[in-house]
């Protein structure tokens, strides 16, 4: 008897790894991001793209606020073209990370999402600026 993990089958190696290399081209994780900034190696923008309010009670040191309502080519212009963006939100709960992602995507400009948000920060024992 199949559990409901093993129901569907599994996709075959060639495919899985296609998939799960393919997942590294939209997202990174807060450690990576950590490890980048604690060793000068920040070679993005780190977006914050919660409210204004949620930005100056606590964020990540080295991130800029940018509500994802609010990117649009003007709150761009200062970046040059290429400038890899990487999105955080509140969380796993929270679809912010993917409106900024889609606003990003369609400026142009390249974009990863921090998978976790500050949920995933705080979990992984890194602390915010307040």
């Amino acid at each position: 008897m199949s559990s409901a993990v093993s129901r569907p089958p599994a996709a075959d190696a060639t495919r899985a790894l296609k998939h799960f290399e393919s997942l590294l081209e939209f997202e990174t994780d807060c450690w990576d991001v950590q490890h980048a900034i604690a060793n000068n190696r920040m070679d993005f923008v780190l977006l914050d793209v919660r409210g204004e309010e949620l930005f100056a009670d606590a964020h990540i040191e080295g991130s800029v606020s940018l509500p994802h309502p609010r990117i649009n080519a003007d709150t761009l212009r200062e970046y040059p073209l290429d400038t890899l963006f990487v999105v955080y939100c509140a969380g796993p709960h929270c679809n912010g990370t993917e409106k900024a992602a889609i606003r990003l995507a369609k400026l142009g400009r390249p974009v990863k999402k921090m998978i976790g948000g500050i949920t995933g920060w705080l979990d992984e024992g890194f602390s915010l600026v307040r």
